[in-house]
């Protein structure tokens, strides 16, 4: 009798600490955060959330691209717990969504490419309103090779096309033309791999594999961004929809800390602090 006593309560005792490991788990709670937008911020977020869930094990960050439009459009309708833009909300945008708040985490400016065996070095305002215009369609009309221009853009949801468009178009036309890209990725590629091409890229993502040429005599440089003689630039923002809480705070906080924005600075881009 006391033989089956004891292996009662041993099964018992199993059970029980069976139970308590079990309960241990359910206290751990697994949580995530959604990120989409601008693909220009799409390394800088990709890493800051690597460092993140270092910190937080228990935290899963979600980054996807789409374009600035699409991202505050995302948080806007409460698809995503932050939205990505490399653009200042639109009037209309404020007016659709008036709970959304912006927290600026960094600057970024936009530079004209060409492919490297472009012997352009430099192109004017008014020339390269004209090209994008369609109206110069040759780039030996702007001392360039005897080969035709290819153009390349973004969509209408991108920071970087608005950027581009309000600074550098002065919001002139772009021929139906142009070939148009998704992605501040596809576009370097677009460009990386056409001789006769040209197009816009965050200067974040500019590399050996195209050329940034000069605008009006100036080179398209973070530094010169910061020296405030290349005016072609924009913010970068995270966008809620209402106060932020808990890890979603935690992250906005973590990529405004010291640390979030040296991976801003790393990444190529202008931190805020």
């Amino acid at each position: 009798m006391r033989k089956f006593l004891g292996i009662f309560i041993g099964i018992l005792v199993v059970l029980c600490l069976c139970g308590c490991i079990n309960s241990n788990k359910e206290t751990v709670k697994e949580e995530k955060i959604t990120l989409a937008g601008g693909t220009a911020l799409v390394p800088i977020m990709e890493e800051a959330g690597k460092e993140f869930m270092k910190k937080h094990p228990n935290v899963k960050v979600i980054v996807s691209g789409g374009g600035s439009g699409f991202g505050i459009k995302q948080v806007g309708e409460g698809y995503v717990d932050i939205g990505m833009a490399g653009r200042d909300l639109k009037p209309e945008e404020k007016e659709k969504y008036p709970n959304l708040k912006v927290y600026r985490i960094g600057y970024d400016g936009v530079a004209i490419v060409v492919n490297p065996k472009n012997p352009i070095d430099g192109l004017t305002k008014e020339q390269v309103k004209k090209i994008f215009a369609g109206e110069i369609t040759n780039w030996k009309e702007v001392g360039g090779k005897d080969a035709p221009i290819n153009i390349y853009t973004r969509d209408p949801e991108s920071g970087t096309r608005d950027t581009f468009w309000r600074l550098v178009l002065d919001k002139g036309n772009i021929t139906k033309k142009a070939i148009v890209v998704a992605s501040n990725g596809e576009m370097k590629a677009k460009i990386a791999m056409d001789e006769n091409g040209i197009g816009y890229l965050s200067v974040g993502y500019v590399d050996k594999s195209v050329k940034a040429i000069k605008l009006d005599g100036i080179a398209p440089t973070q530094e010169n961004v910061m020296k405030g003689i290349y005016k072609v630039y924009r913010p970068l923002n995270l966008i809620t929809n209402g106060e932020p809480k808990g890890v979603v705070k935690e992250f906005i906080d973590f990529v405004l800390s010291d640390e979030g924005q040296k991976i801003v600075e790393e990444k190529g881009f202008i931190p805020v602090k």
